[in-house]
């Protein structure tokens, strides 16, 4: 017990810490977590031997259910409007087509019976949308034509047809019957009414009922997201689908404390994906990887190069998109988790296939994330897709959360240069409003007419500062021995890039200025660009 709390503590201390290395060398993150698992796994530094496949299916599911449902919570559909069909389109017909021609080619080029080639289809015929999600986010990729929202919604969507095309293929190499149309009935059906059921009560419910309990919205949205999975799954239905469309209903309705519900599935789903890849990096074997790599080279490059690109372009060409959006749509085609979820299902359903499903997937997601994840954000550029007019952001839900406006006070003093002057006489600049006077307790919505009075407490809405990449805060206690102590800003020498923009001290906060005098049991908070 003590030894697994310690490997999980130590491995999410390295992700968190790898991320930032990641961030600065334009290299998907989710490719540095299964490098990771490889260091520790049987033929790594550690030399940890794991090979249970069913506890790393439950662990890797139960992660899933979490980044689908918070990718259908995220998704912006009145953003995602305009572009619904053609994602919808991509997410069934694009992983339909994509499934269909991976299985030609592996039953032409590499010999393999036709079941297991289409269940090889199958299993990667889906996009990740958590590799997706993050480069869009953290490369500020700002698209043109709405691909932005066509990419996050197809990516997010995809995997229950996926899912269903497993599903059928591991049954027929099984040897069970099955009624192919009512299979496919069965799981679009059962998974997509009760998805859109349980998201529209779980809707009504936090919106008229108090839990008295701290953080009962939360908890209650973990337990809808479970049994939206379950429900339909027990039932024959198609879980994946289900537990998205929940998300989707949710994230596009309102919901009462709804910014602690996405800070909180922040937190889950960034864990999740570091336990998805990291456990899959330490399940597979790298040693037995040589005997599969070929072919998987081989499936990759057909994927990337021929599949994908072919199943965009029937799916988009009718909708006269533009070669530049069909060309970074095809490119954007990353593999990840689902696909290697869906393969571990596969292998522990025993049906009978010539290559270890497991390792053949494993190689084409890392080689998927490698190749297309690194070079994503330089493929948008060079098709000249970058809309700098656009924001990335507003294809998310959450995107109130992370708004760019920002409020600040001001205090006019009695010997303040703006009292006794209307504000539209006072020399702000234009990207700042006054939306509210604070006044003897009164609080008075301002116009241009309002007079400013000494006492006034002002409050200015303006655009926050973005380049949080390269600012870092830091705190300097100022002791009896300090060199700074009784010496005024002026008098300082500080570094280049550096300013005090900041002071704490028994009386309150202080917003410097040159001539502000730096005393004993002062805090200063520093900014460093």
């Amino acid at each position: 017990m003590n030894e697994i709390l310690l490997l999980t503590g130590i491995v999410i201390i390295i992700c968190i810490l790898v991320h930032r290395l990641t961030f600065r060398l334009g290299v998907p993150s989710l490719l540095a977590f299964l490098a990771l698992g490889m260091c520790f796994g049987v033929d790594g530094i550690l030399h940890i031997s794991f090979n249970n496949y069913h506890i790393s299916e439950v662990i890797c599911s139960v992660s899933l259910i979490f980044i689908m449902f918070y990718g259908g919570f995220g998704t912006n559909f009145e953003e995602a409007r305009s572009v619904a069909v053609k994602s919808t389109l991509l997410s069934t017909l694009g992983v339909l087509f994509t499934a269909g021609l991976v299985g030609v080619f592996a039953h032409f080029v590499l010999h393999l019976p036709w079941a297991e080639s289409m269940l090889i289809g199958s299993v990667i015929s889906s996009t990740d949308a958590a590799s997706v999600f993050s480069i869009l986010r953290s490369k500020k990729l700002n698209l043109k034509d709405h691909t932005a929202s066509m990419l996050e919604m197809e990516s997010g969507s995809n995997d229950p047809m996926s899912y269903m095309l497993t599903l059928l293929w591991i049954t027929i190499l099984t040897g069970d019957q099955v009624s192919v149309p009512l299979l496919v009935l069965r799981q679009l059906a059962i998974g997509s009414i009760l998805g859109l059921l349980l998201g529209k009560g779980a809707v009504f419910v936090l919106n008229r009922c108090n839990f008295y309990i701290d953080q009962g919205n939360t908890i209650f949205l973990l337990a809808v997201s479970a049994l939206t999975y379950a429900l339909p799954s027990a039932l024959g239905g198609n879980g994946y689908l289900s537990v998205y469309l929940c998300g989707i209903v949710m994230g596009n309705s309102y919901l009462p404390h709804k910014r602690d519900l996405v800070l909180t599935f922040d937190v889950l789903t960034g864990i999740a994906q570091m336990v998805i890849f990291f456990l899959l990096g330490l399940l597979v074997t790298p040693s037995q990887l040589p005997a599969v790599f070929l072919p998987s080279v081989l499936i990759m490059a057909f994927l990337t190069l021929v599949a994908r690109p072919l199943s965009v372009t029937a799916v988009l060409a009718p909708f006269r998109s533009s070669k530049e959006q069909i060309g970074l749509v095809s490119w954007s085609g990353l593999r990840g988790a689902a696909s290697i979820v869906f393969a571990i299902q596969a292998v522990l359903s025993g049906a009978p296939m010539e290559y270890n499903l497991f390792n053949l997937v494993f190689c084409i997601v890392l080689l998927s994330i490698s190749l297309q994840g690194t070079l994503l954000a330089p493929m948008a550029h060079k098709l000249n897709m970058i809309d700098e007019k656009a924001d990335v952001r507003r294809t998310f839900n959450d995107y109130q959360v992370e708004s760019d406006i920002t409020f600040s006070k001001i205090s006019i003093s009695p010997h303040h240069p703006w009292v006794d002057h209307s504000l539209k006489d006072v020399p702000l600049p234009p990207e700042l409003l006054v939306t509210l006077i604070l006044r003897n307790g009164v609080s008075l919505v301002p116009n241009g007419s309002t007079v400013l009075q000494a006492g006034d407490l002002l409050v200015l809405a303006g655009h926050e500062f973005e380049d949080r990449e390269n600012l870092t805060l830091y705190e300097v206690s100022i002791d009896k021995t300090h060199k700074w102590k009784d010496k005024s800003l002026r008098e300082l020498s500080l570094p280049k890039g550096t300013l005090i923009v900041m002071i704490q001290n028994e009386k309150g906060t202080v917003i410097p200025d040159g001539n502000t005098v730096i005393h004993g049991e002062d805090t200063l908070v520093i900014a460093r660009f």
